[in-house]
């Protein structure tokens, strides 16, 4: 996603949480919120342009957690604004976007997809929260990515099929949008996680995967498997990143 299409999409979002109490809230975010902005408990680890990482973010890599929004939505920022900066064509979109759009009505969705020139994207990764309620929640991640040249949705899960119902909520809600009608839903073999807590892992590896694959063939089809071992460095991998940008870890 670009800097100017991200911006857009953040404003809107949160003019709609301001006016609507309903919108949803992540159990991740709950303890920033109550920390406040400049919190000495939790101090900021790293901003990069529109994410930011505080310490209590980044532990969640030292150990086998569960990794929370602010982690992907970081990584989304740094595909966007460093790996894949010169592909205008790969678009990311950040988890809390992605489930404020599952409660938007038609309409400010049109405008929000309208305004942040998402509607005629070729590729579209959507990283996807299995919560189904507008309150804080949600325990499970997995990746839908939109291929406009082969009018199709891949969604790829590490655990089975556990998020196949929210994936295609999301595809039948955004596709007409996206000029896509008759569009094609295509749940994809893909590495299985090995315990109950990699699946935001397994979604910043494919996501990583997937993107370099249509970097270079633009067509997601033949897409080779995932290594383990790959998902087994990435904790740290990130860590490094985080600490060469400039954070704390």
């Amino acid at each position: 996603m670009m800097p100017h299409d991200r911006k857009i999409l953040r404003q809107h979002t949160r003019q709609n949480q301001n006016t609507n109490r309903r919108r949803p809230r992540f159990a991740s975010n709950s303890f920033h919120t109550k920390m406040g902005s400049n919190s000495k408990a939790d101090p900021i680890s790293l901003t990069f342009h529109d994410s930011c990482l505080r310490m209590s973010d980044v532990q969640l890599l030292h150990g086998p957690h569960w990794l929370n929004d602010q982690i992907l939505s970081f990584y989304y920022e740094y595909l966007a604004h460093m790996k894949y900066k010169t592909n205008a064509d790969l678009h990311f979109i950040a988890p809390e976007i992605t489930q404020c759009m599952k409660y938007m009505g038609d309409q400010e969705l049109k405008q929000l997809l309208d305004q942040s020139n998402t509607t005629g994207k070729p590729f579209i990764f959507f990283a996807l929260n299995d919560n189904e309620t507008t309150d804080a929640g949600g325990s499970h991640w997995s990746l839908l990515v939109f291929s406009r040249p082969e009018k199709t949705f891949y969604h790829f899960d590490s655990y089975g099929n556990n998020n196949t119902g929210n994936s295609l909520e999301l595809m039948n809600k955004i596709k007409e949008l996206l000029g896509v009608r008759m569009a094609k839903f295509r749940p994809m073999r893909c590495l299985q996680q090995a315990n109950g807590y990699d699946c935001g892992i397994h979604v910043i590896c494919m996501t990583d995967h997937i993107a370099d694959y249509l970097n270079r063939y633009e067509v997601i089809d033949g897409l080779p498997s995932l290594h383990i071992d790959t998902v087994k460095a990435k904790r740290t991998e990130l860590l490094k990143l985080i600490l060469s940008l400039g954070g704390k870890g």
